[in-house]
């Protein structure tokens, strides 16, 4: 219930609307409740039940005051007018009631729907914004369509099982309520065959919805996989045909499809039980109720028009508790949606800044990372052990070694995508944790092994997430990266769509295009991540070409892999298991016959 008080605070924006919903909902019930004796003095006084009222009654506040006049105003009707002109005036008045009914019933809905709608945008959009501020270590541990499934599948659940029904949550006790306030009216001793179908239900069905709740979460993780797979196979299409693992591929979806199918259909027989069981609860008592009844008339406790009126406010009871359980049901359901949704949510996100941080809007001297230690996981073995690197303004440091050294994270951890573990990284004597993380990264432009492109167009891949850009600047950028040219040999120019992950174009222009991103931002620190190493020949000529335009009186952290595009380098360092085993320019490592000449011989060969 915790997750369901949670989710209710999401209303707070919407209490306007919520607010004039349970008015139109209290006013709909009104006319529904004024529906069920209205047909009393109908069936009394209309078909002769009952005498004619001739002598106007005593006035004051209760319910039998306010019969007795309408009885007595009807009666005088009927004397002046006759019975069928009041025949058509309680048909007109029973008419008026239920188009006010009706008129409330709706408007009730058309408050609720933009607190429905609005409450699944709040959550999806809190959901992709905590998303964005998780660390990189929290999706190593994530699969990603079961994140894209809790954004999406899990949300529409919260809306279709909780939001939809929060309607007849809030209107159908009131209807219940009203009901049986007339039915106690009336007789008291029938409405207690009542409250034993209401007692009776509620043990039922919360016995069910117990079950119901754990069966839906593993609905809900089991679709979770299946997107998992479903990306996974878009992703890795290429790679799927190559290897003829098709079947395979086609094979383990159908097992997960299964599964989910499996578990998804004895789920919504649960569900779906709701409402039958209440209906035949309902018969059964009908059927109790008109035994009961029948020997209260014959001993003159109830008139035959009350008794049939009774017999309507318990049907106006039915279908509001078949209602209201199957809104049970389902709340059960998406329960299970809301504690996914809120382990997202909830995680912690542990790249913090300080309670006090500093703007750093400049690199003036030195970037110095002092006996660095990191772990992706302190069970496991340290990725980098007391690593001491410094890097003067303005110069170039190469990073080389087997991968799995350690030369990615060591590079990761200057912007904060990972915090270090021991030691600390320090931007002209001050550790970056004392930094915004935001003016932090603006320092740094970065290029990698592989080219992170958007499904959007040339021109928004390179401004991305930059303002005031002009148009002249990101020309200016794409030509500094050797990418104006091809830009203009496409469709429409800078304004191509470029496809998902940029697939319409080659390598060696995605690649490119990343280049210019990083001119266009300018940044004082630049970090080339195996930039080159993915292309062939001609593509890496180009791409090199841009790169030493780009390094150009920048400060420079280069990952290579292909070490003759590091040779002119200020400083080498070579790692093995996350150690520092040699440093030096491209000559003396050279002299010292050690690791790195090895792996130059070995690239020479």
């Amino acid at each position: 219930m915790q997750s369901l008080w949670r989710l209710l605070r999401y209303i707070k924006p919407y209490k306007v609307n919520v607010g004039l919903n349970i008015v139109s909902n209290i006013l709909m019930v009104l006319f529904s409740i004024i529906s069920i004796p209205a047909l009393i003095p109908f069936l009394e006084i209309l078909l002769g039940q009952e005498a004619l009222v001739t002598e106007q009654p005593t006035t004051s506040l209760s319910a039998e005051s306010f019969t007795n006049h309408f009885y007595y105003y009807l009666s005088q009707i009927i004397v002046s007018q006759g019975r069928e002109r009041a025949l058509i005036y309680m048909c007109g008045f029973i008419v008026i009631i239920y188009f006010f009914k009706n008129v409330f019933r709706y408007l009730s809905l058309f408050f609720m729907a933009p607190v429905r709608n609005g409450i699944v945008r709040d959550i999806r959009q809190q959901l992709f914004d905590k998303i964005m501020i998780l660390p990189l270590s929290y999706f190593s541990k994530e699969r990603k369509g079961d994140l894209i499934s809790r954004t999406t599948a899990d949300v529409q659940e919260i809306e279709w099982s909780i939001l939809n029904v929060l309607e007849a949550v809030i209107r159908e006790p009131l209807m219940i309520i009203g009901a049986l306030g007339i039915m106690i009216y009336f007789s008291p001793s029938l409405t207690v065959f009542v409250f034993i179908l209401l007692i009776f239900t509620a043990i039922v069905i919360g016995s069910i919805g117990k079950v119901l709740k754990r069966q839906s979460s593993k609905v809900q993780e089991k679709l979770g996989s299946i997107v998992s797979i479903l990306e996974e196979g878009i992703s890795g299409l290429r790679i799927i045909k190559a290897f003829n693992a098709s079947d395979y591929q086609s094979k383990k979806f159908e097992q997960e499809n299964n599964d989910y199918r499996n578990l998804l259909t004895r789920l919504l027989w649960r569900r779906d039980l709701s409402s039958p069981l209440s209906e035949f609860l309902g018969i059964a008592i009908v059927t109790v109720l008109i035994w009961y009844g029948y020997r209260e008339v014959q001993l003159g406790i109830l008139t035959v028009p009350k008794f049939l009126a009774f017999l309507y406010a318990f049907f106006s009871i039915i279908a509001p508790a078949k209602s209201f359980s199957s809104a049970f049901y389902n709340i059960q359901k998406g329960i299970a949606a809301v504690e996914r949704v809120e382990t997202v949510l909830d995680a912690e996100v542990t790249i913090k800044e300080t309670d006090t941080p500093k703007t750093i809007t400049n690199f003036e001297q030195l970037i110095e990372y002092k006996n660095v230690s990191f772990y992706y996981n302190e069970e496991e073995e340290a990725v980098l052990k007391n690593i001491s690197i410094s890097v003067p303004k303005g110069k170039s440091v190469a990073l080389v070694g087997a991968s799995g050294a350690g030369k990615s994270t060591l590079v990761d951890l200057l912007p904060r995508f990972y915090d270090v573990t021991k030691g600390g990284i320090f931007i002209d004597g001050i550790n970056i944790k004392e930094y915004t993380i935001e003016s932090l990264r603006s320092l740094t432009g970065i290029v990698s092994q592989e080219a992170i492109l958007f499904n959007d167009s040339i021109y928004n891949n390179i401004v991305f997430g930059m303002k005031d850009v002009s148009k002249a600047d990101v020309i200016n950028a794409a030509k500094i990266a050797n990418a104006h040219e091809f830009i203009l040999a496409t469709e429409k120019g800078y304004d191509t769509n470029i496809g998902d992950r940029g697939t319409k174009l080659s390598g060696g222009q995605r690649q490119r295009l990343t280049i210019a991103r990083a001119v266009l931002k300018n940044p004082p620190i630049l970090i080339l991540d195996e930039a080159t190493s993915a292309l062939d020949s001609e593509s890496e000529k180009l791409v090199q070409d841009a790169l030493l335009k780009l390094m150009k009186s920048r400060t420079s952290i280069v990952i290579a892999h292909r070490l003759s595009t590091i040779q002119h380098a200020d400083e080498i360092i070579v790692m093995q298991q996350g150690k520092i085993i040699e440093r030096g320019n491209h000559k003396e490592l050279l002299k010292k016959q050690g690791e790195y000449r090895k792996l130059v011989q070995l690239q020479a060969f």
